[in-house]
């Protein structure tokens, strides 16, 4: 409250609309937030009072009004795990298929389909920036911006290799398989927080799109796909009309990844200053789905578990985010 107040009272606070209304609107809800939490500790408090004097009956009352304050102030502690750098922000989340050939095609669209279930059960926007079909079923690749409060918050814990185990459908003999998709997740920077980017040190290609979109997306090189030369670092918009607006979008995201890559860079030098092993993330088995023989999702950095592997490939991923928050929020 009091480090978004002193922003607000800047002279030259307004003078970026978008950010001014996004720090005013967080600034609301922390407000509401502490006026509820003061509130509802003080009710849980008196209640707990009232607990030691009354009969059995009234008890039961009590203690039933007592559990609805908990759920209450659970939810605020919750909502109060999101504030790390960014994690109000939006996102963009970038899916590709790994080992495991037409297997491993076929899970990336299902992760593809997962992702946009939780986004259509959280309200969230969701525009699919690119897509790249497989050789056989599935996708090779998707990257989507996803829209709306708290995405990145939320969205972080899904960064790494996730691992599918099941009967192949794309075999005779229908045996059992694994496939490995990597997501990555990286928030929407602001305005005022962009790297800068040398023009020497991008190459910009354009090529005709391949999916589907306006009535020019297929006819023109609207595709844009950017090189960033010092680290070989590539990225592809294709989503819009325009071959400016994929520019732009491209751009969005190569901004995202350099920031990615300060922030791994410091976490390794930390490491190394500790002592610690230090050792690459983007390809450890964060989750498996186990769907033969038996039906099972794990996320092996927290111990989450479910056996309903179909509810949550449907989207429901709000308990396995929200122990992730629990274990790893600061």
């Amino acid at each position: 409250m009091e480090k978004l107040g002193k922003q607000i009272k800047r002279t030259d606070f307004w003078d970026n609309p978008q950010e001014a209304g996004r720090i005013s609107q967080e600034r609301e809800e922390i407000k509401e937030a502490l006026q509820l939490y003061e509130v509802l500790e003080q009710e849980k408090n008196d209640l707990e009072e009232l607990l030691s004097i009354v009969d059995e009956t009234e008890k039961q009352e009590l203690e039933k009004s007592l559990k609805q304050l908990a759920d209450k102030i659970k939810k605020i502690k919750k909502k109060n795990r999101l504030q790390e750098k960014y994690d109000q922000n939006d996102a963009f989340l970038t899916i590709r298929a790994g080992a495991g050939g037409t297997d491993a095609q076929d899970w990336a669209a299902m992760l593809l389909r997962m992702y946009l279930r939780w986004a259509e059960r959280k309200g969230y926007r969701v525009k699919i920036l690119e897509k790249q079909a497989g050789q056989e079923a599935g996708i090779k690749r998707a990257t989507l911006e996803i829209k709306g409060q708290n995405v990145y918050g939320y969205l972080k814990s899904e960064s790494g290799t996730h691992r599918l185990v099941r009967l192949s459908p794309f075999n005779t003999a229908h045996t059992r398989e694994t496939g490995f998709a990597a997501v990555e997740v990286l928030p929407v920077l602001p305005e005022n927080e962009k790297i800068e980017i040398k023009e020497s040190d991008i190459r910009v290609d354009t090529f005709r799109s391949s999916g589907a979109g306006g009535q020019s997306v297929n006819t023109t090189d609207s595709a844009v796909r950017i090189i960033y030369l010092p680290k070989n670092i590539v990225v592809t918009c294709q989503n819009e009309r325009s071959q400016r607006q994929n520019k732009e979008t491209a751009l969005k995201i190569l901004q995202a990844k350099l920031y990615q890559l300060q922030e791994e860079e410091q976490r390794k030098k930390q490491k190394a200053l500790r002592g610690e092993n230090v050792t690459a993330e983007w390809g450890n088995q964060i989750r498996s789905y186990v769907l033969h023989p038996y039906k099972l999702v794990k996320d092996h950095r927290t111990g989450w578990e479910s056996k309903n592997v179909e509810e949550v490939l449907n989207g429901e991923l709000d308990d396995c985010m929200e122990k992730y928050l629990e274990t790893y929020s600061k």
